[in-house]
């Protein structure tokens, strides 16, 4: 089964500084078909202004990935990390038993753009962690979250996988997920489709009961991959 979430479907909400983007239900929208994703509980598309960002804050018992697409965000918790994080570079944090952080737009100059996504870990009561990496090949599949941190990817404390895969224009590919794994598909940016179906930036795949999942780029494209256990 494939099934695609259009980006202009998605709940939105503009507060002027912040013009955020759900996939899933989150804050102030609710759709009860859209709850998440297997372990995928929130997939927030974030806009945020220049000196802008999130106040401290505090998180539980999920593990939060950010991908920063344009600009940088500069992080600061409760473990004692101050980072920035710039275009390119993902960063993992685990709130485990609790931990408090703010995430800012530090430039006055340029607004920041980024994925915000919570993956609900296998297990909970788990110790705060921070990492964060850059992944350098511009072209390719690029193996970024798994359990084992294998191949220089970050560790997920999830029994799933994360990939980014960027397409040239004409360019092809497939993947085989296990038997009884699902797949989330979130096009970053570009044009392609999806087992026959054109998808576009930011639409979402959701897939299921596929043997075989292949990809035809309309255009240069980059997506991120979701191999996930069955329904949570």
């Amino acid at each position: 089964m494939i099934y695609v979430r259009p980006a202009n479907e998605r709940g939105h909400a503009n507060h002027g500084w912040l013009d955020s983007w759900h996939t899933f239900s989150f804050a102030d929208y609710y759709d009860r078909n859209f709850m998440g994703f297997s372990a995928l509980r929130v997939i927030n598309e974030d806009f945020i202004a220049e000196g802008q960002g999130f106040g401290t804050h505090p998180h539980k018992d999920m593990e939060i990935l950010t991908y920063v697409l344009g600009g940088a965000v500069e992080h600061q918790d409760s473990m004692g990390n101050k980072e920035q994080v710039p275009a390119g570079e993902f960063q993992i944090m685990s709130a485990g038993t609790g931990i408090r952080h703010s995430e800012y737009n530090p430039s006055n100059d340029n607004p920041l753009h980024l994925y915000q996504i919570w993956i609900i870990p296998e297990k909970t009561g788990l110790t705060p962690r921070y990492e964060q990496r850059r992944f350098d090949a511009a072209n390719g599949r690029q193996l970024v979250l798994s359990p084992d941190a294998r191949d220089g990817s970050l560790k997920v404390f999830q029994d799933m996988t994360l990939w980014r895969w960027t397409l040239a224009a004409g360019e092809e590919g497939e993947y085989q997920p296990q038997s009884g794994r699902m797949v989330w598909i979130q096009v970053v940016k570009g044009e392609l489709t999806v087992n026959g179906q054109t998808v576009k930036t930011s639409d979402g795949v959701a897939v299921w009961d596929e043997a075989l999942i292949s990809l035809n780029a309309a255009q240069d494209s980059e997506i991120l991959l979701f191999d996930l256990p069955s329904a949570q």
